[in-house]
């Protein structure tokens, strides 16, 4: 979920658009380029953006005696400078959907 100055006054939030990446610096660092050049709002419109909540999925595939075995883990972080209000938005926006 992103978090954004609307055109009119206020805040709002929307879905983020996917960011792939082959290791978590690199991943950072797309986040945060397309957060500051305002990309990462998945066609929104925000007029800027403040900050986001990510959910970060990291797939590890192994494979032994054969057989491919994969595992996945999720967390989420928060990018941007937000308040703990804004988190706590971005949260609730992020379980209401």
């Amino acid at each position: 979920m992103v978090l954004g100055n609307l055109w009119g006054g206020g805040q709002g939030s929307y879905e983020a658009c996917q960011q792939l990446a082959g290791s978590k610096e690199k991943l950072d660092e797309q986040i945060n380029a397309a957060l500051k050049d305002g990309s990462l709002d998945g066609g929104m419109g925000f007029q800027s953006l403040v900050g986001t909540l990510m959910v970060i999925e990291t797939i590890e595939t192994r494979i032994i005696d054969g057989k491919t075995f994969i595992a996945k883990e999720y967390d989420t972080e928060f990018y941007g400078e937000l308040t703990d209000e804004q988190q706590d938005h971005l949260e609730w926006s992020l379980d209401s959907q």
